[in-house]
């Protein structure tokens, strides 16, 4: 018998194309968030398949083409990548008629040569394999989404495009927006009424991902009334700006699960809105940078100098960036430390406790910064978590 040499021929990809609703959702931020806010509606009303936390390689892909049933009314994914050609290869796998791509930011971008381009390019996979006639959402404030509607990023498709935005005009557009200790409160037109929506969670950044359950929702035929309750019952994921409070006003804000100056930038902004008294900023290095690493670690500190921040403290060697950036444009050096160790970085903040405190903890999961989180913890006092 003749020997062949190389690597085996892979087997054809066979995929799934269900009857049924199969929506992804795909982004640099607010996957895990927009995916559960969705299922959270439409499983009020129907039987519905996500995917599990925040489980999005192609192998949670391969494993849902086999659990979804005849049962299930819908389909709501999350798809995740690292590399071009990943979305491209979730769609052949269970090809999706509705897509929602959150937003194009940094995350990953050091496998993208450091280039944003190269990143919408790999996020919009998702319309070039997506179901041609199928309906994409994406947002009106994200100037890279808005360019997604636009060749190469289509390819063949002819389907909708629906928007979501707050700063600019959208199918969808938050408004009147409040918030409280409790969550955030908006109204949105739905069919020329304005409703009042209430999300139970923190970052007025979530509210995208709120519009966008709003939208997917309605466009599937669900009541105000069932989107207005599946959004009320909405239960936020550990990690990502979970809050704990203490007696003496001290607050501490974990946002360990992962890191990217968008993200990172969102999470100051929440550490100015419902921290009181003297307010810390515990920012870890961000992985996965590239040659983006320097740019973007210091354009955090140059966000961070702008906002209502007292202390920064920073660990890891991309950190020192941050750092870096915060002092060149205002911040002053005395109140910024940064630590090479986890040790020293407890040390230095044991001696900033005290009442009237707020602390924000954020870092690539990698780092564990969750570490960080359970020694101030430890060290404020009895650990309570904020009930809503």
């Amino acid at each position: 018998m003749k020997r062949t040499g190389g690597k085996k021929a892979s087997k054809p990809i066979k995929t799934l194309i269900l009857g049924k609703p199969v929506i992804a959702v795909t982004g640099s931020a607010g996957k895990t968030t927009t995916k559960e806010m969705i299922s959270g509606i439409l499983s009020r009303r129907w039987s519905i398949y996500k995917s599990m936390y925040n489980k999005n390689f192609l192998g949670n892909t391969r494993a849902h083409a086999r659990r979804i049933k005849d049962e299930h009314r819908a389909a709501v994914l999350e798809f995740g990548m690292l590399n071009s050609g990943h979305i491209k290869k979730h769609c052949q796998i269970i090809q999706p008629s509705i897509g929602v791509i959150t937003n194009i930011g940094t995350a990953h971008i050091g496998n993208f040569g450091g280039k944003i381009t190269g990143i919408a390019k790999a996020k919009s996979e998702l319309i070039r394999h997506m179901k041609k006639t199928g309906t994409v959402f994406l947002s009106s404030d994200c100037p890279h989404s808005r360019q997604l509607t636009q060749p190469p990023y289509v390819g063949a498709f002819t389907g909708t495009f629906i928007t979501v935005g707050i700063q600019n005009e959208a199918d969808y557009q938050a408004q009147e927006i409040q918030v409280d200790d409790r969550g955030i409160t908006f109204s949105c037109i739905i069919d020329d009424s304005n409703e009042s929506f209430f999300i139970p969670t923190l970052g007025e950044h979530n509210i995208y991902n709120a519009l966008f359950a709003i939208a997917v929702s309605h466009t599937l035929g669900f009541s105000v009334a069932e989107i207005q309750g599946g959004l009320r019952s909405f239960q936020p994921q550990r990690k990502r700006l979970t809050r704990y409070r203490f007696a003496g006003n001290v607050q501490v804000l974990d946002d360990t699960y992962s890191s990217n100056p968008h993200a990172a930038k969102a999470a100051i902004d929440v550490l100015c809105q419902v921290g009181t008294g003297t307010k810390v900023a515990v920012l870890a290095s961000m992985l996965e940078m590239g040659t983006y690493e320097i740019q973007g670690h210091e354009d955090v500190g140059r966000y961070l100098s702008q906002k209502n921040v007292d202390y920064l403290y920073t660990i890891g060697n991309s950190a020192r960036h941050i750092a870096r950036g915060a002092i060149r444009s205002g911040f002053p050096a005395s109140r910024v430390v940064h630590c090479a160790t986890k040790a020293r970085l407890h040390r230095m903040l044991a001696r900033r406790i005290g009442p009237d405190t707020s602390f924000l903890v954020k870092g690539s999961h990698r780092l564990k910064m969750g570490e960080t989180v359970v020694f101030l913890c430890k060290q404020t006092g009895k650990l309570r978590t904020l009930r809503k």
